[in-house]
């Protein structure tokens, strides 16, 4: 088995004086693909959140490469592309300078990337429109167009397939196994039932590990 990237040992979460889940241990490797599932309020979001260091642990840690978490903020950033359930855009702005602001934390990007990213989500002319005039579907896709923005190799990623068609369920389900077969790592919550995963795919269920 390869060492883990990245690795939670006995993790536990309260939220709201509640314990979601107890003692949990995972381990995520390259070309791997995590999908944590789990009906609504078991901690699917907060398990994500713990893992990008957005939230601490009520117990137990998280380590990135064997070493804990909080210690290297700088090589999480980047190494983790994280976007969560709300598309995280800002409406004033248009798509390319969401991007760009973005991108800017962390790997910066220039125009003609970002053009090409948007094209690749088929947002090709939509590149200076106002993200508030762009459907819900749309402004999902600016989103996801920082996966094509040469992007670090572990995804974290909270319902991404909201609000996408047909084409963009299928699209995304193709670039997430690309990523994994390339050696990078994906984990994700989704309520869809996904067609396409790698040879590296696994699948946690909270609902299991209620405690």
């Amino acid at each position: 088995m390869s060492s883990p990237f990245l690795e939670a040992v006995a993790l536990s979460c309260e939220r709201d004086w509640r314990l979601l889940f107890d003692r949990l241990d995972l381990r995520i490797a390259g070309g791997e693909m995590l999908q944590i599932s789990g009906p609504n309020g078991s901690g699917k979001t907060s398990l994500l959140r713990l893992l990008s260091g957005l939230m601490q642990p009520t117990a137990g840690e998280v380590r990135l490469k064997g070493r804990p978490l909080e210690t290297q903020r700088n090589e999480l950033a980047r190494n983790l592309l994280w976007i969560g359930h709300a598309a995280g855009i800002k409406g004033l702005l248009s798509a390319e300078e969401n991007l760009t602001w973005l991108c800017a934390l962390h790997q910066p990007a220039g125009r003609e990337a970002i053009w090409q990213a948007l094209a690749e989500v088929g947002l090709l002319g939509f590149e200076d429109v106002p993200c508030h005039t762009l459907s819900a579907g749309q402004q999902r896709r600016v989103a996801l167009a920082r996966l094509y923005l040469n992007p670090p190799p572990l995804w974290i990623l909270d319902e991404p397939f909201t609000a996408l068609d047909k084409h963009g369920v299928a699209q995304l389900e193709h670039h997430l196994a690309l990523h994994c077969e390339r050696g990078g790592m994906v984990v994700l919550t989704t309520h869809h039932s996904m067609t396409e995963k790698p040879l590296g795919y696994r699948e946690l269920d909270l609902g299991q590990r209620a405690a």
